[in-house]
C-alpha cells in the first residue's frame, strides 16, 4: 500500500481525490499496487466533503509520515506550494503537480533537487490539462531534435476568439459569456493578457530545448487589443485569429513569444475551437505532430495528475527522466529576425491589409513609411 497526500482541495484537487477513490481498483492494476489517499491538506473546512476524515492543516503530519511516498500539489502559486514541494523532496517523497506558475518559474531548481535525492518531480498536468504532451516530448520524441513548439495553450482565450469568429460578438460580450460558463475566472487577466500561455510555453520550450526558459524572457501579448474587425478581416481572407505560444529553435538562441496570430484555415491549429487546446510540434525525424484535447477542467487535469501519481508509484526507486538543465535566464528571446507576413490594421478598416514577408524590424520600417500609420499588427503563422 502506497500512501499519497494531496495538497489543496480546489477544483483540480477534488478531482484527484475523486479519481483515486472511484477508480481505485483500476489504478491499482496500472500501478502494480494499491494506492491510499492518506491526507488532504487545505485551509478550508472539509467536514461536508466525503474526505472529512483525511483533512489536516499541519503539513508536518505529511512531511513526517513515512507511509506517504507521493505528494500531489494542487495549491497553485509560487509561495507556500514551493515550500511544501521542497520539504516533500527533502523528506524523500516523490512529487507531482499541476502548478504551471511554479514549474515555469522554479522548475530547474526543483528538478535538480529531485535528481539529487533520486526522486521524481512530475508535472504533466501543468500544460494542456488532460492532454498528454510533456511525457511524449520527453519519451516518445526523445530521438528527435525538436525545432518548433507552437500551441493554443489557453482555453479561455480560445473560447473568446471562437465566439468572436463564429457569432461575431464583441470581446467584452465573449468574455462575459466565458465567465458565465465558468471558463473564465472572476479576474481573467492571466488568461486574456497571455500570462497563462506564457508559463506553458516556457515549460514546453524548456523541455523541448533542454534549458530553463523563464517567463520574463518571453515577450507576451494577450488578446485585449483585438477587435471584431480584426477577426472579420481574418475570416474574409481565409484565416483564423488564435493566441499562440511559440518556441523556435534558433542557431544561437531560441525565439519564444506569445501573441495573437493569423492562422491559415488550412493549418490544423485553425480548427481548434472553444475551450480546446492544440499543440503543434516539429522534429527532425518525426516531422510534424499535433496534440489536441481539453486543456483545463477538473477531471481532465485530475486525469493527468493521477497518471503522474501512478508513474511515480511505478518508479519509486528508479527515477524517470523528465526535465531540463538550469540556465542563467537573461535577455528576452523575441522573434526579431523571423520573417513572416503581417496583418496591419489602419484607422479606416478598408485600408487594412496583409503585408509581404517581413521581419519585425522590416515591418517597423514599412509602417513608418506609410502616410497613415497602422494602429495594430498581428503576425501571420
Amino acid at each position: 500500500m502506497i500512501g499519497v497526500a494531496l495538497l489543496g482541495y480546489g477544483v483540480v484537487g477534488s478531482g484527484v481525490a475523486d479519481l483515486l477513490r472511484q477508480n481505485a481498483a483500476h489504478i491499482a492494476r496500472k500501478a502494480g499496487q494499491d494506492i491510499e489517499l492518506r491526507y488532504i491538506l487545505d485551509i478550508r473546512d472539509l467536514s461536508d466533503t466525503p474526505y472529512a476524515g483525511l483533512a489536516v492543516k499541519d503539513f508536518a503530519l505529511i512531511e513526517n509520515d513515512p507511509a506517504v511516498r507521493v505528494v500531489a500539489e494542487c495549491i497553485g502559486g509560487v509561495g507556500v506550494a514551493r515550500d511544501f514541494i521542497r520539504r516533500s523532496l527533502l523528506a524523500g517523497k516523490h512529487v507531482v503537480t499541476s502548478n504551471k506558475e511554479l514549474v515555469a518559474a522554479h522548475g530547474a531548481e526543483l528538478l535538480a533537487l529531485a535528481e539529487a535525492r533520486n526522486l521524481n518531480f512530475l508535472f504533466e498536468a501543468s500544460v494542456g490539462g488532460g492532454i498528454p504532451v510533456l511525457r511524449p516530448i520527453a519519451q516518445c520524441l526523445a530521438a528527435n531534435r525538436l525545432s518548433e513548439v507552437t500551441g493554443i495553450l489557453n482555453g479561455t482565450t480560445n473560447y473568446i476568439l471562437t465566439r468572436m469568429f463564429r457569432q461575431g460578438v464583441s470581446f467584452d460580450e465573449a468574455l462575459a459569456e466565458a465567465r458565465a460558463r465558468g471558463y473564465a475566472e472572476a479576474d481573467p487577466s492571466d488568461d486574456i493578457l497571455g500570462r497563462d500561455s506564457c508559463r506553458k510555453i516556457c515549460i514546453l520550450a524548456s523541455l523541448a530545448f533542454g534549458k530553463h526558459i523563464y517567463p520574463e524572457q518571453v515577450e507576451t501579448e494577450g488578446i485585449t487589443a483585438l477587435s471584431g474587425g480584426d477577426v472579420a478581416f481574418a475570416q474574409a481572407h481565409g484565416y483564423r485569429v488564435k493566441l499562440l505560444g511559440r518556441a523556435l529553435r534558433g542557431e544561437n538562441a531560441p525565439a519564444i513569444w506569445v501573441a495573437p496570430h493569423l492562422v491559415s484555415e488550412d493549418h490544423p491549429l485553425a480548427g481548434v475551437y472553444d475551450v480546446f487546446n492544440g499543440i503543434w510540434i516539429s522534429g527532425d525525424a518525426i516531422g510534424d505532430v499535433m496534440f489536441y484535447g481539453r486543456g483545463a477542467g477538473k477531471l481532465p487535469t485530475a486525469s493527468a495528475m493521477v497518471a503522474d501519481i501512478i508513474d511515480a508509484v511505478k518508479h519509486l526507486s528508479a527515477r524517470k527522466w523528465v526535465g531540463w538543465q538550469p540556465s542563467e535566464g537573461g535577455a528576452p528571446l523575441p522573434p526579431k529576425d523571423l520573417a513572416s507576413a503581417w496583418y496591419a490594421r489602419f484607422p479606416d478598416p478598408a485600408d487594412s491589409l496583409i503585408t509581404p514577408i517581413l521581419t519585425e524590424t522590416e515591418y517597423a520600417a514599412w509602417a513608418e513609411g506609410q502616410d497613415i500609420k497602422p494602429t495594430y499588427r498581428i503576425r501571420v503563422l
